[in-house]
């Protein structure tokens, strides 16, 4: 319903923040609240659940973070408050490549989160998740990237490959896409 909502923070709480738009304070939940300062002016990318007792505004700082808040809400038996705790404690693109590679022990750090929720996890969302890749500015890498997606590799796998990549620009097409290939078997 809401994409985004732009104010003034004016006042936090333990669990959310009070953003100021337009005479209006909206309550918004928010991972890690005291990451924002009273007075400050921002845009809080947010999510609007619908509860049988009422509406809950959630936000974050990035359409990345809500996008994944999205992806764990949609996974059966993890709701709002588990999905904004698992945030709250990790970067992203850790917990994308955690599900990713179907490490349980890594999701289980999260409170509330045990081996049935992180098998539940890994089962709805392997493979599901794509990390907010930031394009290759240079075009030897982006012809070698789109080779090796076309072959079917992920943006995950590839990304392992950017170090090698970026060292031997020099190279041809051909000889970046061989090598990339053996070191991901």
């Amino acid at each position: 319903m809401f994409n985004h909502i732009k104010g003034k923070v004016e006042e936090i709480a333990p669990n959310a923040i009070i953003l100021e738009n337009n005479g209006i304070g909206y309550i918004i939940r928010t991972p890690n609240p005291y990451s924002y300062t009273v007075g400050d002016e921002l845009k809080i990318y947010t999510h609007l659940h619908v509860k049988e007792d009422g509406y809950e505004l959630y936000g974050f700082k990035t359409a990345d973070m809500r996008n994944l808040f999205l992806d764990l809400i949609s996974v059966r038996g993890i709701g709002p408050k588990s999905a904004l705790a698992i945030i709250a404690n990790d970067d992203p693109d850790s917990l994308r490549a955690a599900i990713n590679n179907s490490d349980a022990k890594y999701l289980q750090k999260f409170p509330g989160i045990g081996p049935k929720a992180s098998g539940q996890i890994i089962l709805d969302l392997k493979g599901k998740l794509a990390s907010i890749e930031i394009a290759p500015t240079h075009p030897t890498i982006k012809t070698v990237k789109e080779a090796l997606k076309n072959l079917g590799y992920s943006a995950q796998e590839l990304k392992k490959l950017d170090a090698f990549l970026n060292d031997h620009l020099n190279d041809s097409i051909e000889s970046l896409i061989k090598e990339s290939l053996k070191r991901l078997v």
